[in-house]
C-alpha cells in the first residue's frame, strides 16, 4: 500500500508531536500540526491565539448559549452577524475539517491530532497512529517543557481529557479505541526509535539511526 497521508494522535507528554515531525522529515512530507492553527486563523481572519483556545476542545454549554443569544439579538436588530464576528468551536470544526481534507487531497502530509483519524477514517491510503507512554515518563518529559511550578499531573489530565471529549462529542468515538488506528505504539525515551517503527510500518523500509 502506498500511503498519501499519516495521522498521529498522541497522549499529552508522549512526544507524539516530535515523533510526527521526525517521520515527516524522513518521508519528505509536510507536517500539519501548528500549521493547522495558522491556516485556520488566516481563513477565519482571527488571531491565532483565539484559534488555539478552541484547538481540540469543545465549547461549554454556557458559552454556546451566550453565542446563540448574541446571534439572536443581532438578528432581531436586523443586523445579521458576519461569519467572522463570532469565532466559535462550530466554525473551528468546519474549518479544521476542510483544511484536513485539503491536506489529504494534496497528499504527502503528516497530520497531528484534530480528529484527522476520524475525518479520514475511510480513506484506505491513510495510515493512522496513536502514540502513548506511561504516566511517569510523560511527567518527566513535561517537566522540561512546561513552566516552572506547573502542576504537571493536573495539566496531563486536563489536556488528555479535552482531547478525548473533543473526539467523543464531535465524532462519537473513543479516543483510545484501537479500531481507529493501524498502529498504537508506546513511545520510548529515544523518540527516534519510535519514529523508526512508524516509518517501517508505513513503508516497509528501515530508517537508519
Amino acid at each position: 500500500m502506498k500511503y498519501r497521508a499519516l495521522t498521529v494522535s498522541r497522549e499529552f507528554g508522549s512526544g507524539g508531536g516530535r515523533i510526527a515531525n521526525t517521520v515527516a522529515g524522513w518521508l519528505g512530507w509536510k507536517l500539519m500540526d501548528n500549521e493547522i492553527i495558522t491556516a485556520i486563523a488566516q481563513s477565519a481572519r482571527v488571531n491565532p491565539r483565539v484559534v488555539s483556545h478552541y484547538d481540540e476542545r469543545v465549547d461549554s454549554w454556557l458559552r454556546r448559549l451566550n453565542e446563540e443569544a448574541i446571534r439572536g439579538v443581532a438578528m432581531a436588530a436586523g443586523q445579521p452577524l458576519e461569519e467572522t464576528d463570532i469565532f466559535d468551536a462550530r466554525e473551528m470544526n468546519e474549518l479544521t475539517h476542510r483544511i484536513i481534507l485539503e491536506a489529504y487531497t494534496s497528499g504527502s502530509c503528516v497530520i497531528v491530532g484534530r480528529g484527522a483519524q476520524c475525518i479520514l477514517a475511510h480513506r484506505p491510503d491513510v495510515f493512522h497512529v496513536f502514540v502513548y507512554a506511561p504516566l511517569r515518563e510523560r511527567i518527566l518529559r513535561l517537566r522540561t517543557r512546561l513552566e516552572p511550578g506547573a502542576d504537571v499531573e493536573q495539566r496531563l489530565r486536563k489536556v488528555d481529557g479535552e482531547r478525548a471529549k473533543y473526539l467523543h462529542q464531535r465524532f462519537s468515538k473513543n479516543w483510545c479505541a484501537p479500531q481507529l488506528y493501524d498502529l498504537m505504539i508506546r513511545s520510548h525515551e529515544d523518540e527516534d526509535a519510535t519514529a523508526r517503527v512508524i516509518y517501517y510500518a508505513m513503508t516497509g523500509k528501515m530508517q537508519s539511526a
